[in-house]
């Protein structure tokens, strides 16, 4: 049980309600052990994070380690508010059969799109037995790094993508609700699930698990209301839309499009990332160390000097939006929830 003191964990898993069972759906080759592996980063010492790197913990048997790909599923415990036993599931048709049976102990589902791709065969298939087995279910859209430093895509036309990859994920979500409706009973409570992956709900997390960041709408919602002093629910149901902000009048106004204005989730989150990641792949050290300083980070002397960009990126965004708490703040809500 990585994170916390024995004597904490053996409290929380005494209750029943501090206990919560999760599994991980990702395509194969989709950085599924990356991002259990920053989940762990998290919550343990360096020590233990580099041992089950090079170990690669969870793909304990030697086959495993051979192909280099989940072939059965392994848990871990995880200690944050709650106990969150997270179950890694093999991304492979051929191994369908290890994905059905973890859904049907688990609590919740994370269920990881890759930006550039978007939704895949077998992504469907799991999201039915999740519908089926009436366990929420948090959607990562994974590699928008990829949006910015192979696609080169500006924030706007990367919204505009993102937009599409929310909508194409939501298709067979729909197709499966309206395949069970016609199986189970309408009065039964199975029939009383209702998926509505939306970022005003705080259940769809943006992700790039190889620079270390992710973040759901409320982490950005939380500060601009402070620093422009607009509610944080007024954020949450305006930063994905039709919608833009004056600065000057310190309100949220509709018609983005028509109006020629760049969208909220533009303008207040992705100009923001996209500027990091010019800067530093420019090299461009004032800029740099500006960012740091607004941030209030703290970078070392090494990865500062570091000549890969990608170790800077890490360095910085790691701490500015670790992946960990965004996906796993979502799983601690569901756990009481459940």
């Amino acid at each position: 049980l990585t994170g916390g003191h024995y004597s904490e964990n053996y409290q929380l898993n005494g209750h029943t309600t501090n206990i919560f069972y999760c599994i991980l759906f990702l395509k194969k080759m989709y950085s599924k052990s990356q991002i259990l592996m920053l989940h762990f980063n998290s919550l343990g010492s360096e020590d233990a994070y580099v041992a089950f790197f090079q170990l690669r913990y969870m793909d304990s048997r030697e086959d495993e380690q051979i192909r280099g790909i989940t072939m059965k599923s392994s848990a871990i415990s995880l200690h944050y508010a709650t106990v969150i036993n997270l179950i890694e599931s093999p991304g492979h048709v051929d191994f369908s059969s290890e994905v059905s049976t973890a859904v049907r102990i688990c609590d919740g589902c994370i269920i990881v799109v890759d930006a550039v791709e978007g939704v895949c065969p077998q992504t469907q298939a799991v999201l039915r037995q999740a519908w089926l087995e009436n366990i929420c279910t948090v959607l990562v859209i994974n590699k928008i790094n990829c949006l910015i430093v192979e696609l080169k895509f500006t924030p706007q036309e990367a919204y505009s993508h993102l937009k599409r990859t929310l909508f194409t994920s939501k298709v067979p979500e729909e197709r499966a609700e309206r395949e069970t409706e016609s199986q189970v009973n309408p009065n039964s409570e199975q029939g009383e699930q209702v998926y509505d992956w939306s970022t005003e709900q705080g259940n769809v997390v943006f992700t790039s698990a190889i620079d270390g960041w992710g973040f759901g709408i409320e982490h950005f919602a939380r500060i601009y209301s402070q620093k422009i002093g607009i509610k944080k629910e007024v954020l949450m149901k305006t930063s994905w839309g039709d919608y833009y902000v004056n600065m000057k009048a310190k309100k949220i106004m509709k018609g983005d499009q028509a109006k020629g204005k760049k969208p909220l989730f533009v303008q207040l989150i992705l100009e923001n990332i996209w500027s990091l990641y010019d800067a530093v792949l420019k090299k461009d050290k004032g800029k740099i160390d500006k960012i740091v300083t607004s941030l209030g980070l703290k970078i070392g002397a090494r990865e500062a000097r570091h000549s890969d960009p990608k170790v800077q990126i890490n360095a910085i965004c790691s701490q500015w939006l670790p992946i960990s708490h965004a996906v796993l703040d979502f799983s601690d809500g569901v756990s009481e929830t459940s």
